[in-house]
């Protein structure tokens, strides 16, 4: 290939990857899309008779993005033919390899023939089924790009962990002009969630969620803090978990979250759990008939310190420390996922949680507020 091509050094990075997914994070102009089909021009000019697929949600969003710019790197080197280029089909040619433009608004495209190379672009609009039927019919590597705008999406869990990641801010683009970069900085003052994801190229935290948190496990210089219940039977589960503290950072862990358990399986599974009958475990005090049984069983069981808003207040308290979830807690960390502030009419936030996504939640606030939320309590002991 005599012609030449301007590129990054994530260019160089996405080049050099060699594992079979390529993962690019990454904030607005950034140059990842550039960059990676640089990567892909650069491919089919060492190799030939491969297909190489490049998909979006929409073909209509992806002819204003992507296949634009495909164009656009092909032109600017000087290297566009019109003789290979099928535009009702969408397809180009490049030293005998197929480039195919395809919107997942296509089923019977999504279901088709089989690619070598594959990159999706703005990957987080796919649905995850989408995704798994570009993968299955890939044989050799995949590219992703996308901006971070999802809190929770099925890439953080099911694709970036098995992938090379990349993540690059509009500072990895050299060819950006400075007023770009200005507009870009000012979100800093103007939105700093947007600037969170545009700017720094950061996974979002949404405005609706009552709770911040990460996935960690829990250290061994914490230490026991407390403990909490929230009883359920039918509908709702009984969620039983673990507080653990160190200085402001506490670390909850799940132990249990089922339906259908009688008061004696809930006696029972504590002691299956080794679970320190001299421990105290503070539950829901809307519930005195479970809790006499329970303490008649041997178990050290409280009601929870409730009054007016307390809701609110355990709310409040618990946003003090820097909360983190132990991985395996999965019931926990898909309540913390949903528990939403209610909205009104105009669609903003009031200081009122949704009443659902709420067991092991309610039995973590009854395990803090109840150790650390009296006025004349002062300063909780740890163990």
């Amino acid at each position: 290939m005599k012609a030449r091509l301007e590129t990054s050094g994530l260019f160089r990075k996405n080049l050099e990857a060699t594992e079979s997914i390529v993962v690019n994070q990454g904030g607005s102009r950034s140059g990842k899309t550039y960059s990676i089909l640089q990567v892909l021009i650069i491919k089919a000019h060492q190799t030939t008779g491969k297909t190489f697929t490049i998909a979006r949600k929409t073909l209509k969003s992806l002819r204003s993005t992507a296949m634009r710019d495909f164009f656009e790197i092909l032109e600017k080197a000087g290297m566009y033919e019109q003789s290979l280029h099928n535009k009702s089909d969408n397809i180009y040619f490049i030293n005998g390899n197929r480039f195919e433009f395809m919107g997942m608004d296509d089923p019977q495209k999504k279901r088709g023939a089989k690619r070598h190379i594959l990159f999706c672009n703005e990957a987080n609009e796919l649905a995850k089924e989408d995704f798994l039927q570009l993968e299955l019919r890939t044989t050799e590597q995949i590219y992703i790009d996308f901006n971070p705008s999802d809190e929770y999406h099925w890439l953080y869990e099911d694709v970036i962990p098995r992938a090379h990641f990349i993540k690059s801010t509009y500072r990895n683009n050299p060819f950006l002009d400075a007023l770009t970069i200005q507009r870009i900085e000012r979100l800093k003052e103007t939105d700093p969630q947007a600037w969170q994801v545009y700017g720094l190229g950061e996974r979002a935290i949404s405005r609706d969620n009552v709770f911040t948190f990460d996935e960690q496990p829990i250290p061994k210089e914490a230490k026991l803090m407390s403990m909490g219940m929230d009883f359920g039977f039918t509908n709702d589960p009984t969620a039983f978990v673990e507080v653990w503290a160190q200085g402001d950072d506490v670390w909850i862990r799940e132990r249990i979250y089922r339906t259908d358990m009688t008061n004696q399986d809930i006696g029972r599974e504590l002691k299956n759990l080794n679970i320190d009958r001299r421990d105290i475990i503070y539950c829901d005090s809307a519930e005195p008939k479970s809790i006499e049984e329970l303490r008649r069983m041997g178990w050290n069981v409280r009601p929870a310190d409730k009054g007016k808003d307390s809701v609110n207040a355990g709310i409040q308290l618990m946003k003090t420390f820097k909360i983190h979830v132990e991985p395996s807690s999965t019931n926990l960390i898909k309540e913390l996922r949903n528990y939403k502030w209610t909205k009104d009419k105009d669609g903003r936030n009031l200081n009122k949680p949704v009443d659902a996504f709420n067991h092991a939640i309610d039995a973590s606030r009854y395990a803090i507020f109840s150790k650390v939320g009296k006025p004349n309590h002062g300063k909780y002991h740890l163990r």
